[in-house]
C-alpha cells in the first residue's frame, strides 16, 4: 500500500513504535552549516523497554506473524505488503557509510496504544528462511534526513559505568555477556533517581562519546528510519544505546533558512507537532517523554538559543567556530525542542523596573514554605523547590535582529516582568527556570510559540503597542503550564492547552496592568465578544470539512491488528502533549 501523502493537508502517520521501545535521552552533537543550508552531525538514544516490549519478550514465539503464500515457493511467508515503504533506501552493516560532518568531516503507554506498535515485525532480514523468527525493528519517526550511518555504542567502556553494572544475574546473560552488560548498564543509567541528575548527565555525555561496537543494519522510507540487528528478535535483546550520523536536508519541514530583518542569514525550528523528525530521528507521538542534551557548533558570530535550562554560553571551538551547550532534566516529548541560530542582538534593559526590583531577592520566608507534593515521573521538580515557590520573576532575555533591539527593548522588554509575575500571582512556580524570548523573521505562521526555556513571537507584536504584545506575551507565559507542563495525551485534544492559555492570556494581562475587578471583567467580556465575532466568521466562510474536530484518530492501515496512527492536519493540535506534574 503506498503511501502518497501531501504534508501541507493530508494526515501524517506516526511511526515509531513507542509501546515497545522508548528513548529516554538524546544525546545531540551538531552543526549548522549556513553555505550548505544543513545541520549535521549525530544523536545518540538511550531506549528503556516498555511494556508492550516485555509482552513481545514472552509472546512473540507464540504469536505467528501475518501470513501469505508465495506463488513462487509454495510456503507461507510474512505478509510485507501491508507495511508501505515509499521512496526507500536501504543500507546494512556492511555499507560504505560514512559520518555525516558537514564540510568538517518510564513507560506510559498501555497495552492498547498503538503508536506504530504494527511496524515491529512487519519487516523481516531477508537473509533468514522464512521459517525463523523474524529479527525486531526499531522503528522511529523520520523525514528530510539523509541517514548515513547507524551503530550500537558501547557504553561499557566508560569508567564510570561499570559500577552500575552490578545486579545482572546470571539468567540474564542468555544472548551474551557483552549484550546484556550493555542493556542493562543504559537500563540502570535511565533509571537512576532525580537526585543524581548531574552524574546521570555527565554519564550521558561520556557514553554518547564512547566507540561503537557494532554498524547496524538500517532502511529509510519517507516517515520513518527501521533500524535492525541480526539475529535480535525481542526489544528486551535490542541494543539500547545508538548512534545514528544524519545531516538535514535544505527543505526540510522543521528546519527553516532565511534572512532576518537585518538581512542576515539565520535557522530556528518550528518542530510541533511533528516535524521535528526532519531534525533528528525521534520518537514523536506525545507520550514518548524525554531529556537532552545538545552542543551546537555554529559560526563565531552567531547566537545559539535552544531549550535548555541555563544560558550557555559558546566555547571556542575548531578555531573557526563556537559551541553551545544546552540541557534539560524535565522530560519533554520531542516535539517541544526549538533551536534558532542567527546573529540576534541581545536587548538590554534601559531601567529596572518595578517587578524587577521587588522580586529578584529571595525572601526569607521561603524557608518556611511547605513542600508542594507532586504526582509525576520522577525528575528534579521546580514545583517542589521553596525557592521556586516565591521566585515571580524568572530570569529572562529578549533577543531580535538589530534593526529591531531598539523596539524589542522599549516594547517587549519592559513588560516581561510583570507578565511573569501575573503568572506567577495566579499559578505559583514558573515550571521553568529561565526564559529566551525571540523575535523571529518574517514569514513566521503565527503571533507566538512556546518551547520549554525559549519563546518565538512574531514581529507584529511590537507594533501594536502594549495591548497586543502584552496580551500575546501572557498567553504564551500561560503555555508554560497549559502546553508544556502539561498537556493533552494525545495530538487531537490540543484545544484544551490553546483553551486554557486564552483564558489566562486575560487573567494574566489584567493583573499585569493592575486593573481594577471591573476593569479585568470589562475588558474579559470585550475579548469574549471579539472571539465570538471570529468564530461565526470563520464557520461562515470556512469550508464544512473544516468545522469538524476531529477527535480521534484515524485508522491509515492495520496490521496484526493494531491501527497505525496519523496526525490530523490543520484541524488538530499544534504540540502540547501530556508531560508532567
Amino acid at each position: 500500500m503506498e503511501m502518497n501523502l501531501d504534508p501541507s493537508k493530508d494526515d501524517l502517520p506516526l511511526r515509531a513504535n513507542t509501546n515497545h521501545m522508548l528513548v529516554r535521552h538524546y544525546v545531540l552533537d551538531l552543526a549548522v552549516h549556513f553555505e550548505r543550508k544543513v545541520i549535521s552531525g549525530n544523536v545518540v538514544l538511550f531506549f528503556e523497554t516498555g511494556k508492550g516490549g516485555h509482552k513481545l519478550c514472552n509472546t512473540e514465539a507464540s504469536e505467528p506473524l501475518p501470513q501469505r503464500h508465495s506463488p513462487h515457493s509454495g510456503v507461507e511467508t510474512p505478509d510485507r505488503s501491508q507495511f508501505p515503504l515509499k521512496g526507500v533506501s536501504a543500507y546494512s552493516a556492511s555499507s560504505d557509510t560514512t559520518d555525516a560532518g558537514g564540510s568538517d568531516g518510564k513507560d506510559t503507554l498501555g497495552e492498547n496504544s498503538c503508536h506504530g506498535d504494527s511496524q515491529l515485525t512487519s519487516l523481516s532480514s531477508t537473509k533468514q528462511d522464512c521459517s525463523e523468527r523474524e529479527d525486531f525493528v526499531l522503528v522511529l519517526d523520520c523525514c528530510d534526513l539523509s541517514v548515513s550511518k547507524v551503530e550500537e555504542v558501547d557504553v561499557t567502556s566508560v569508567r564510570g559505568v561499570q559500577e552500575l553494572r552490578s545486579g545482572c544475574v546470571e539468567e540474564d546473560l542468555a544472548h551474551g555477556v557483552t549484550d546484556c552488560l550493555r542493556s542493562h548498564s543504559v537500563q540502570k543509567l535511565v533509571t537512576l533517581p532525580a537526585e543524581c541528575w548531574e552524574e546521570q548527565h555527565d554519564l550521558y555525555m561520556q557514553c554518547s562519546q564512547a566507540p561503537g561496537c557494532g554498524d547496524l543494519s538500517f532502511e529509510t522510507d519517507s516517515w520513518s528510519l527501521q533500524i535492525r540487528k541480526e539475529g535480535i528478535h525481542s526489544p528486551c535483546d535490542f541494543p539500547h544505546a545508538l548512534r545514528i550520523y544524519y545531516e538535514t536536508m535544505p527543505e526540510g519541514a522543521s528546519v527553516r533558512w532565511t534572512k532576518d530583518q537585518s538581512g542576515r542569514a539565520c535557522v530556528y525550528t518550528v518542530g510541533s507537532p511533528i516535524n521535528n523528525r526532519a531534525l533528528f530521528p525521534c520518537q514523536e507521538p506525545p507520550v514518548a517523554m524525554s531529556t537532552w542534551q545538545a552542543a551546537i557548533e555554529a559560526p563565531p558570530e552567531c547566537v545559539v538559543l535552544l531549550s535548555g535550562e541555563k544560558e550557555a554560553q559558546p566555547a571556542r571551538h575548531k578555531e573557526v567556530s563556537s559551541q553551545w551547550f544546552y540541557y534539560v532534566t524535565m522530560p519533554m516529548p520531542a516535539s517541544t525542542f526549538t533551536i534558532a541560530v542567527g546573529h540576534w542582538i541581545k536587548a538590554e534593559r534601559k531601567e529596572a523596573s518595578t517587578a524587577d526590583r521587588e522580586t529578584v531577592p529571595i525572601p526569607a520566608e521561603a524557608c518556611s514554605l511547605t513542600e508542594t507534593p507532586c504526582h509525576h515521573v520522577d525528575y528534579p521538580c521546580r514545583f517542589q523547590r521553596r525557592e521556586a515557590q516565591v521566585q515571580a520573576v524568572i530570569p529572562h532575555r529578549v533577543f531580535a535582529p538589530a534593526c529591531l533591539r531598539e523596539q524589542a527593548e522599549d516594547v517587549l522588554l519592559p513588560l516581561l516582568p510583570s507578565c511573569l509575575s501575573a503568572a506567577h500571582s495566579v499559578l505559583g512556580a514558573h515550571p521553568f527556570p529561565r526564559l529566551d524570548v525571540l523575535i523571529v523573521p518574517t514569514g513566521f505562521s503565527s503571533l507566538g510559540m512556546a518551547s520549554p526555556h525559549i519563546m518565538f513571537l512574531s514581529q507584529s507584536v511590537l507594533s501594536g503597542k502594549n495591548n497586543l504584545c502584552g496580551a500575546r506575551l501572557c498567553h504564551e507565559i500561560a503555555h508554560a503550564w497549559f502546553g508544556l507542563a502539561i498537556g493533552a495525551q494525545d495530538w487531537t485534544e490540543e484545544w484544551i492547552s490553546e483553551g486554557f492559555a486564552t483564558y489566562l492570556e486575560d487573567v494574566f494581562w489584567a493583573r499585569a496592568q493592575q486593573l481594577s475587578q471591573k476593569e479585568a471583567q470589562e475588558l474579559c467580556q470585550l475579548k469574549a465578544l471579539l472571539r465570538w465575532r471570529r468564530l461565526r466568521d470563520e464557520l461562515q466562510n470556512s469550508e464544512e470539512e473544516l468545522q469538524i474536530l476531529r477527535c480521534v484518530v484515524c485508522e491509515l492501515f492495520t496490521l496484526q491488528r493494531r491501527s497505525v496512527k496519523t496526525v490530523m492536519k490543520s484541524v488538530s493540535p499544534l504540540h502540547f502533549p501530556l508531560t508532567n506534574t
